[in-house]
């Protein structure tokens, strides 16, 4: 019995320890970004957060609640461009960190002023500001993505970096009636597409992983039926064509998970 006993005492140290030889890694992660990142338009902000507003609901934030890294600092915020993000959100990294997420640039594009002039003034007008806004992803933004990229490879170097891109905000031919014009939704959609483009390539270059969400919000645009994004709320403008928490859940969680 004593022999039979220590021979099973035996194998479960050694099953435990297989298994713990096996276990995944704890992880450190960054979550750093604009408010595509921070949870703008999911609810449930965090109050110590201020301004930057980042949101429980976010998809760092469930991420987080999903996997129980070992750390995990939460600097996305509001309105970030990519001078905020080198100024402001990058304290958080070291050569200990093994997962970052980020997106940036669609402030640095002008995003709100595209939004607000295609609103409110004519479609030639909104036209010609969208057109600006490819130029600038042209000829200007790349060399600021480069900064914040090289940034976060130099204090984060054995990191894991994925980089979020943004959805389309429209379907066209859809349920709504009144508003835009589906020329001008579908430059929008192109505007997107395209900085997606110039994001996607720029992350490539420094060999980190491109997260594409325009195909999770396919069904799920603004005059979908079943929009996980806000149209304009004149009741709440920041909360504008930014996800709901089902977008957050929906659309960027499930991205990040197939790259993390």
């Amino acid at each position: 019995m004593a022999f039979s006993s220590s021979l099973l005492l035996g194998a479960v140290i050694a099953l435990t320890g297989a298994a713990t030889a096996n276990a995944a890694p704890s992880v450190d992660y960054v979550a750093l970004g604009d408010s595509y990142s921070s949870g703008v338009g999911s609810g449930s902000y965090i109050s110590s957060s201020g301004d930057c507003k980042r949101s429980t609901l976010a998809y760092p934030s469930l991420w987080a609640s999903a996997h129980a890294p070992a750390s995990f600092s939460f600097t996305a915020c509001s309105g970030a461009r990519t001078g905020d993000v080198l100024a402001n959100q990058l304290g958080p990294l070291n050569s200990s960190t093994d997962l970052v997420s980020i997106s940036i640039g669609g402030n640095d594009a002008g995003f709100s002023d595209v939004m607000t002039t295609c609103v409110l003034q004519s479609e030639s007008t909104c036209l010609n500001r969208i057109a600006t806004a490819r130029s600038y992803v042209d000829t200007t933004l790349p060399g600021k993505l480069n900064s914040v990229y090289d940034a976060i490879k130099a204090k984060a170097p054995s990191a894991h970096v994925v980089v979020l891109g943004y959805p389309r905000f429209y379907k066209i031919g859809g349920s709504c009636v009144v508003g835009l014009s589906d020329k001008v939704r579908g430059a929008i959609n192109g505007a997107a597409d395209y900085l997606n483009a110039a994001t996607a390539k720029r992350a490539a270059d420094h060999g980190f992983s491109f997260g594409d969400v325009t195909g999770a919000f396919t069904g799920h645009e603004i005059c979908s039926g079943s929009a996980w994004l806000h149209s304009l709320n004149w009741l709440n403008i920041g909360e504008s064509y930014h996800p709901f928490a089902a977008g957050q859940s929906g659309g960027y969680l499930p991205v990040l998970n197939a790259l993390d």
